[in-house]
């Protein structure tokens, strides 16, 4: 379990972002949301997967939601002004962002995205998000992560 700081950790600090990292294993490389959850001994409603979607009009949107729910289509697709949304193909993310599944962050993609944050994470006093690799994760204060990333908070999982 290497506990060096990734990409996201050195965005992060360069601009003076506070974070707690967390590292957990993953022998078997990708590890479910719920179950790194329960690893960090986390509130699942605080820990959040980042989804990358592509909208009608083809562009990009990123979504950071709690890890227990799902991405609500109509919903983000309102959330960002499209007549719809659907997922990536997994095959897509590496390329596209710079991140492996499992591994992807709202921070440090190779091109910053519009990105917006499921309403229900805005008053926690922190989430946990992927550091940028699979088995590291960096724990910030909502706002900061949002305010960094450019992003906005709405009801978007289910």
């Amino acid at each position: 379990m290497s506990e060096e700081k990734t990409n996201v950790m050195r965005l992060l600090d360069q601009k003076k972002v506070a974070y707690t990292p967390h590292w957990y294993a993953h022998p078997d490389g990708a590890v479910d949301g719920a179950s790194v959850a329960a690893m960090l001994g986390k509130d699942p409603a605080a820990v959040c997967k980042t989804l990358v979607t592509q909208g009608a009009s083809k562009k990009y949107y990123v979504f950071v939601i709690p890890v227990l729910t799902e991405l609500d289509l109509k919903a983000a697709a309102k959330a960002v002004r499209e007549k719809s949304i659907e997922m990536i193909k997994q095959a897509q993310l590496l390329p596209l962002t710079g991140y492996v599944h499992g591994g992807c962050s709202p921070v440090g993609m190779k091109k910053q995205f519009p990105t917006v944050f499921d309403q229900s994470v805005e008053n926690q006093p922190t989430i946990t998000v992927s550091a940028g690799k699979i088995g590291c994760q960096v724990e910030v204060a909502p706002g900061d992560l949002a305010a960094l990333v450019r992003g906005a908070f709405a009801p978007v999982s289910k």
